[in-house]
């Protein structure tokens, strides 16, 4: 798992002084909401071609994760919004993209991302978060290996066979 410090992030939410841009610019590692990309999807280029620029969509949890399916090729990252630590759609979210769309680039987690959340945020398919400001890395990264050892009885994106079936 990636943790994120935001402050030293090469990705940058594209923005006017007005806010959020209508129609931005196609450069390197931006960051676009889900009505910025719907915008420049077409003119963006596609992954593999030489003018491509890494490029990375926020969705909020409330939106039905099938609204980039068609663009998963596309972007780099994908940002899920955990706006309250009790609301778990966007772990449905990531487990989709992961398990459904088979999307190779990072899916980051921000908002209200708990220590408490790790294990269950690997298991579906988040590769990077941005903690709480109250929350501490070093607890987060104990969090991971704790089930790292023993397993778990459902399968997982990485894992198809439990823990119950291994021979």
């Amino acid at each position: 798992m990636k943790f994120i410090d935001q402050r030293h992030d090469q990705w940058h939410t594209v923005g006017g002084e007005d806010g959020p841009m209508a129609h931005p610019p196609c450069k390197s590692y931006s960051l676009l909401t889900l009505a910025q990309w719907h915008a420049v999807r077409e003119a963006w280029p596609a992954q593999g071609t030489p003018e491509y620029k890494p490029v990375g969509v926020i969705i909020p949890n409330d939106e039905d994760i099938e609204v980039i399916e068609a663009d998963v090729n596309r972007l780099s990252l994908v940002v899920l919004q955990f706006p309250k630590w009790v609301d778990g759609r966007a772990y449905t979210q990531g487990h989709i993209l992961r398990s459904r769309y088979r999307f190779q680039g990072e899916i980051r987690a921000t908002g209200e991302v708990l220590v408490d959340m790790m294990p269950l945020l690997a298991r579906t398919g988040f590769d990077a978060v941005v903690l709480r400001h109250d929350q501490d890395r070093a607890a987060a990264e104990r969090a991971l290996g704790f089930f790292a050892a023993r397993g778990h009885y459902q399968g997982d994106v990485q894992v198809t066979k439990p823990v119950f079936n291994r021979a």
